[in-house]
């Protein structure tokens, strides 16, 4: 509309909404696909590293702690920069920072595939860490001023976790494979055409703004500092906790370090002008609810760390058998994350979703808790099935719950935090877990595993008491169609 029609123009406006409406919406599946291939990247490099972890090791001559760096550096710093990186896209635009992130990465992959010894590799992998906050934070936010609350976005997040949660599994088989055939270093020179295509795309189809700018236009260094230090030291305080113990005086430390750092943090965005994370944003009910539940129902998906080790020194499978003995799990991710999420959130509204989500993971891991080795592999069976069907509806909806309600200016804001929360309950999970089961069972046999489920078991409990008290808003299941006046897909002259 350019405002000087009059009643003509009104006359002629449902003749240009169709073909308008048409191709935003294409647009829309396009970016969609861009986001995927850029996710994609996190999750594939995450899996395929983990395959060959023990390779790496050998070439390098170097012990088991030090190059388990090769992992560990990569989800502190992703971590870390996770929240700095959300509202940095809403400072300086999404889709800069989000093109920024994909080069970067593919940059950073290519050195660690050329990486001369273990230091140079575990440096590229911090980098790859950092690129892959820029992507995950700024990919949330794109998809947000994309596709408009209610159906369209509900099914879209349903479809990036299914895919994604399709890739991590695909990934751990295409490691083996790689690694067998070509080495180590393929598994990091397969991302470079990968993200080539995906920095080709974004910048072809994703508006130039990448949605509506935060209204101030200045990043609070102080405040992105002191959280990026303290998240860092959190992750690396659980990540210590998970081998040492949590009441040790190697997890004590940096924990301390990290509470002090975070509390700076609060002070800093209490007295500032333009905070990072405006206190108030957290506040609100729904930010708030939506992100301890994320911290906890992510929380509970430390245990399958847990069910691997079984599967290998107590059931005496290889780690090839181990990892496709979650393929029942990634079949349900794929299909009832993907499509089933988004239909029972249209129908049932977000509240009733995170209820039922949060029961089945309680379930779940109650039934894995007794792991009865005479039954094998079909006594783990019916608990991982009712863990996944819980966490694969869980997962988008809590993503959605994160973002529910942000005014414009705040899609990277709430997608950075909801996913530092995601990002920081796995590590806390396992160490938590852990340190219950080697409290009743300091050898960690298969006593301290039981009681590890139970206290995730436990843990999901409190989140589905949390889910209970949710009181957001229902996603709605219609609502309008995204406009170019809403910074989504945009017209065609928003694409470059």
């Amino acid at each position: 509309m350019t405002g000087n029609g009059g009643h003509g123009a009104a006359k002629d406006e449902p003749d240009a909404v169709g073909p308008l409406h048409g191709a935003v919406a294409s647009h829309g599946r396009l970016i969609l696909a861009v986001i995927i291939a850029a996710a994609f990247l996190d999750v594939v490099d995450f899996s395929v590293v983990q395959v060959a972890l023990p390779t790496i090791q050998r070439e390098f001559l170097a012990p088991l702690a030090e190059s388990q760096w090769v992992t560990g550096v990569y989800g502190l710093t992703l971590a870390g920069f996770l929240m700095v990186c959300g509202r940095a896209g809403d400072v300086y635009g999404q889709k800069r920072l989000f093109i920024f992130g994909i080069v970067l990465f593919t940059l950073s992959s290519l050195s660690a595939g050329l990486a001369p010894s273990l230091l140079s590799l575990v440096v590229s992998r911090a980098i790859q860490g950092i690129a892959a906050a820029m992507t995950t934070a700024t990919a949330l936010a794109i998809l947000a001023a994309t596709f408009p609350e209610g159906r369209e976005r509900n099914r879209a997040f349903g479809v990036l976790v299914s895919i994604l949660s399709a890739g991590f599994a695909a990934g751990s088989i295409a490691g083996g494979v790689l690694t067998a055939a070509f080495g180590w270093r393929s598994v990091m020179f397969v991302n470079v055409p990968i993200g080539a295509v995906a920095t080709i795309l974004a910048q072809r189809f994703i508006s130039r703004n990448g949605g509506v700018r935060a209204t101030s236009r200045r990043l609070d260094i102080p405040g992105a500092m002191t959280v990026t230090a303290g998240l860092i030291l959190l992750v690396y305080a659980f990540t210590i906790a998970a081998t040492d113990g949590l009441f040790t005086i190697q997890a004590a430390l940096p924990l301390g370090l990290s509470a002090l750092t975070l509390a700076a943090f609060l002070v800093i965005e209490y007295r500032s002008k333009a905070p990072l994370m405006p206190l108030a944003f957290v506040r609100r009910r729904t930010t708030l609810t939506a992100n301890v539940l994320s911290l906890v129902v992510s929380s509970s998906a430390g245990a399958l760390i847990v069910l691997t080790v079984y599967l290998q020194q107590v059931l005496g499978y290889s780690p090839l058998d181990a990892g496709l003995a979650f393929l029942p799990a990634a079949a349900i991710f794929f299909f009832v994350g993907g499509w089933g999420s988004s239909w029972l959130m249209n129908g049932l509204g977000l509240k009733r979703v995170l209820v039922i989500s949060t029961t089945f993971v309680t379930l779940g891991l109650a039934a894995l808790a007794p792991l009865p080795v005479a039954w094998g592999y079909l006594g783990i069976l019916p608990g991982t099935i009712l863990w996944a069907l819980g966490a694969s509806i869980g997962f988008p909806a809590l993503a959605i719950a994160g973002l529910a309600g942000t005014k414009h200016g705040e899609e990277g804001l709430a997608s950075g935090l909801i996913q530092t929360s995601q990002r920081l309950g796995f590590p806390l999970g396992l160490s938590l877990v852990l340190t219950v089961a080697s409290t009743f069972d300091p050898q960690l046999g298969l006593t301290g595993f039981r009681y590890a489920f139970f206290g995730a078991a436990v843990l999901s409990a409190i989140g589905l008491g949390i889910a209970l008290r949710f009181r957001g808003e229902d996603v709605p299941a219609f609502t309008s169609q995204a406009t170019p006046d809403l910074g989504a897909a945009g017209e065609p002259s928003d694409y470059e």
